[in-house]
């Protein structure tokens, strides 16, 4: 008994020694793992939820990377902004710019659309920092000699095998060496002068050893093609594009409405469903539980006998169709957006192929979709999980997979945010890998964090509260969170003025005047913005009492008239044509509010380079406004008395504003906006 414990006492005495010099070397790994990261790198502009997910730029779009870059010591430091396409090993490089107070700057533009990888990397500049003592000391007359040799060893460190020199960078290191030696006869000072020339200290910065190398871990960064952050888009019924009550419309009626829509200035042309439309419970006009033999019914109760989300319509045309229709958008310079809606009518195909994808009562009947009181009885639902998952994800994805095979790389979502996170996240991913610009927008009018979760999971644009901010206040206060705030690394909003669904009070009440405002915002104010048809000739007849359109397209054939009078088509015409000729109106976060001093009046400008528009936008659609306001002028550096050439974008004629305080009247009735190029002193003229 004895020995065996004596055994035993030994083993566990070995065991423990084992241990604990394991644990020391863990801890000496430990040790020099932290020393190597001596610089400190935090503070960094596109890390979103520590890298979870990833930010947003825009693909030929220049964008800012700032970090705190900082260490011990005065020592000059030097940074770098990192970058990799995904899947690729090595990084390129830019170098990074010291602001104030320890934040760096670099500005990257990314050629193609896709998934990349940054990261920031910093390191102690010991030839800069030898420099910058050596030519202090000798400029207070101290002795520098042991210096200059310090300052030889650093060229001949980067000229070594540890240094970072190309072959002929060595060769004019060597060459600095070389001279080096031969002025060592005329004195230190010709030493100084040789050794801290700018040609020396470039070729340090490129062949030096980087001391204390410290770099941040990487973080993802998706870059998406322009027409994610830059995109006019114009929402019609294909159905409704015959010009008779009595014949529905194809895909060849819509190809003779391409002009039309070309010439107000889009560039995205989006359909609701286009698929097969169930007949079980089909709705009637102005969204009746009896519909009429002849009722088409709500495009959104897709599925029928005729296919499901794989197939159109029939009376819409056949893929050979839709391929005519394609291309001919292409032509036009038009892209079509289809609506990729997940719901299903009682007839979809996938009721009886796949049972389980759907919810069931305990009678044995299928669940209807249902937002209590609401019930929607020609619609319902799947669900994602139990014995829906895989099949149902894998699916779905196919389906938007095949449509982009069909041509079309612009999806609007209905409803994502009743759908779970984690399925856009994997499908979202998954279309991007067979093509990284495809962009899907996300109908979610919802909670603000579930708005930004959606974009974080990779919805490149989003709907948002805009359709209902009208106050000057709401408006400054909506603009500001969405362009300053962490929102602007995630969210492209897409500032709809109305759709199918909404026909917001506003322009229920405020007749053409309205329409006018709500459209200058819009267009001006967001980066992307849309219109539903009926929009151009101020239509706004309501269901009393609801924000919905009174004998709505949804559930029946409507003909349109867009050259009826009153209608503000040359309205949409000149902003569409504004947002293309001037820089400053193609993106978004570069929006500056300013001084109007009338509640009824919102001023702001936008700003790229050189080109600078500065907007006035009376937000009363049946009072005149007069205000005064102030003129930007300290944005170009000039004093409040100064002059500056201003031109009427609306006009086009140019003249002087002279000093800061400049009064100005907007009635709704003529024209409830103002739109004016600020040119800098000195600025190329348009």
């Amino acid at each position: 008994m004895s020995v065996s414990n004596d055994k035993f006492a030994v083993t566990s005495h070995a065991d423990a020694d084992e241990t604990s010099v394991s644990h020391e070397h863990d801890a000496e790994r430990h040790l020099f793992s932290l020393a190597a990261a001596r610089l400190a790198i935090e503070g960094i502009s596109h890390e979103v939820d520590g890298g979870r997910f990833a930010a947003k730029v825009v693909a030929g779009q220049p964008d800012v990377f700032q970090a705190d870059i900082f260490s011990d010591g005065h020592d000059i430091i030097a940074a770098a902004l990192l970058s990799r396409p995904v899947g690729q090993d090595t990084f390129a490089e830019v170098p990074m710019t010291f602001l104030v107070n320890d934040r760096w700057q670099a500005v990257q533009a990314f050629d193609q659309p896709g998934d990349y990888q940054i990261a920031f990397a910093a390191w102690r500049d010991l030839f800069a920092t030898w420099r910058k003592e050596i030519l202090a000391k000798h400029a207070a007359g101290q002795a520098i000699s042991l210096e200059l040799t310090e300052g030889r060893r650093l060229i001949e460190a980067a000229a070594g095998p540890k240094g970072r020199a190309t072959a002929e960078d060595k060769a004019a290191l060597e060459a600095v060496l070389t001279q080096d030696e031969s002025l060592a006869a005329q004195g230190d000072a010709a030493r100084l002068t040789a050794l801290t020339e700018d040609q020396v200290t470039t070729l340090m910065i490129r062949a030096a050893p980087r001391t204390d190398l410290t770099q941040s871990d990487p973080l993802p960064l998706h870059v998406d093609r322009q027409a994610a952050a830059f995109s006019a888009w114009y929402e019609l019924m294909p159905r409704s594009q015959s010009g008779s009550m009595d014949r529905h419309g194809t895909f060849d009626d819509v190809i003779a409405r391409l002009p039309y829509v070309r010439d107000l200035g889009f560039d995205v042309l989006y359909f609701p469903p286009i698929h097969p439309i169930g007949r079980k419970n089909r709705k009637g006009p102005n969204n009746s539980l009896t519909a009429g033999p002849d009722d088409p019914g709500s495009p959104y109760a897709i599925g029928s006998a005729d296919g499901g989300h794989d197939a159109i319509h029939p009376e819409l045309g056949d893929f050979d169709d839709f391929r005519r229709l394609i291309d001919a958008a292409r032509d036009h310079g038009l892209e079509i957006a289809l609506d990729f809606a997940i719901q299903c009518s009682p007839d979809h195909p996938w009721i009886k192929e796949h049972p389980e994808w759907f919810d069931w009562r305990p009678d044995g009947t299928i669940k209807f979709a249902e937002n209590p009181p609401k019930k929607y009885e020609d619609i319902v639902n799947v669900h994602f999980y139990r014995d829906a998952l895989p099949g149902l994800w894998y699916a779905l994805r196919d389906v938007v997979l095949f449509w982009v095979g069909h041509g079309v790389r612009i999806f609007r979502v209905d409803n994502p945010h009743t759908k779970p996170f984690p399925f856009w996240e994997w499908m979202i991913a998954e279309v991007r890998r067979v093509d990284p610009g495809v962009i899907f927008l996300a109908e979610a009018f919802t909670r603000p964090k579930v708005m930004k979760r959606l974009a974080k999971v990779g919805f490149s644009q989003s709907y948002s509260y805009f359709t209902w901010r009208n106050e000057k206040a709401e408006l400054t206060d909506y603009l500001t969170e969405l362009t300053q705030t962490d929102s602007r690394l995630v969210m492209n909003p897409n500032f709809f003025v109305n759709t199918p669904d909404i026909n917001p009070r506003f322009l229920q009440s405020s007749g053409r005047p309205g329409f006018r405002i709500r459209l200058a915002l819009a267009a001006t104010l967001g980066g992307n913005y849309g219109v539903y048809s009926g929009f151009e000739i101020c239509e706004a007849a309501p269901v009393p009492g609801k924000e919905e359109y009174l004998d709505s397209e949804k559930y029946q054939l409507r003909v349109w008239d867009m050259d009826q009078p009153g209608n503000i088509q040359d309205d949409i015409r000149l902003m569409n044509r504004l947002r293309r000729d001037h820089p400053a109106l193609r993106q978004f976060t570069d929006l500056t509010f300013h001084v109007a001093q009338n509640d009824q009046v919102l001023a702001y400008a936008k700003r790229a380079g050189d080109d600078y528009v500065l907007i006035h936008v009376n937000l009363d659609p049946h009072n005149a406004q007069t205000f005064q306001f102030e003129v930007p002028l300290w944005e170009f550096g000039l004093p409040d008395d100064a002059s500056i050439e201003v031109r009427d974008l609306i006009h086009g004629n140019s003249f002087t504003w002279h000093g800061k305080n400049q009064w100005l009247e907007l009635d709704p009735h003529t024209r409830p906006y103002a739109i004016w190029q600020l040119i800098a002193p000195g600025a190329p003229r348009p």
